[in-house]
């Protein structure tokens, strides 16, 4: 039975991509802590998705590690048919994986540019056009959730902010704002929900040389004066994909300390 608190995920299986480390693994333990059970998807490091799982698993939900790579189709096939195999029918989908490979335009390789659109724009794709596939075959359970299924897409503040030296990670994130925004549109109907996070700055490995080397820097780009820590956006999924915002479809919910404001522009217009 669904239960009476509307954020509560009791009775429900999610899939979290790239939940390893991270923004993914927050968001993991998150969802778990919400009351789901959760797959941890991961590409590279098995020791660190169990460590995802037995975090998981001491909030007393059930969690199995997947390996995949979610850019390519046959990996998102068997992602899902082990997912359902361990945890049941699937209710909640959050494609987080993603990577940077920098590089000054003129000094981009057509490799590094086609690695990061395969992994953070058509891996969303793949996840996102499985996860709906698997919903209309599980049915609605009004018991547990008056959505048919939900999708969450990790997008980026650089969704809507240019990124010089990034354009590969840039045009992802700026397709992946579309694509969330076109597949809302078009399965809002089937009470399908699809939204997106805009996380900001966050505390990952990913920025550990910046953060180290010029926070005072980065600051300056965060009106709230901290760097965001990985459950703060893993906070925000868990509620975002709960009865609690079962009216919210087709929106990207900026998670930034106010790096979206532009704070350059403070007095400066």
């Amino acid at each position: 039975m669904a239960s009476s608190d509307p954020a509560s995920l009791s009775g429900q299986a999610a899939i979290v991509t790239g939940a390893s480390t991270g923004i993914g693994a927050a968001c993991a333990v998150e969802l778990a802590r919400a009351g789901a059970d959760v797959v941890v998807n991961y590409r590279g490091s098995p020791q660190e998705a169990e460590e995802t799982v037995t975090a998981i698993e001491a909030l007393g939900r059930r969690a199995v590690a997947v390996k995949a790579d979610v850019s390519m189709e046959d990996d998102i096939l068997r992602l899902f048919d082990e997912a359902e195999a361990r945890l049941g029918p699937i209710d909640i989908v959050v494609s987080n994986a993603g990577i940077q490979k920098d590089a000054p335009l003129a000094e981009m390789s057509l490799d590094d540019w086609n690695a990061v659109i395969a992994v953070n724009l058509t891996g969303g794709f793949l996840v996102a056009r499985e996860a709906v596939r698997r919903f209309r075959r599980k049915g609605l359970r009004e018991s547990v959730s008056p959505a048919l299924g939900k999708i969450v897409f990790d997008s980026s503040v650089h969704q809507v902010i240019p990124w010089a030296f990034r354009a590969n990670y840039a045009a992802s994130k700026g397709g992946l704002k579309l694509l969330m925004e076109t597949v809302a549109q078009e399965v809002a109907s089937e009470k399908i929900r699809v939204n997106a996070v805009g996380p900001g700055a966050i505390a990952t490995a990913i920025n550990a040389a910046e953060r180290e080397n010029g926070l005072d820097e980065m600051l300056k780009l965060i009106p709230y004066g901290r760097v965001g820590e990985p459950a703060d956006i893993g906070r925000a999924v868990a509620w975002l994909v709960s009865d609690a915002a079962d009216y919210i479809t087709g929106q990207t919910l900026f998670i930034d300390g106010g790096m979206t404001l532009h704070p350059s522009f403070k007095g400066n217009g």
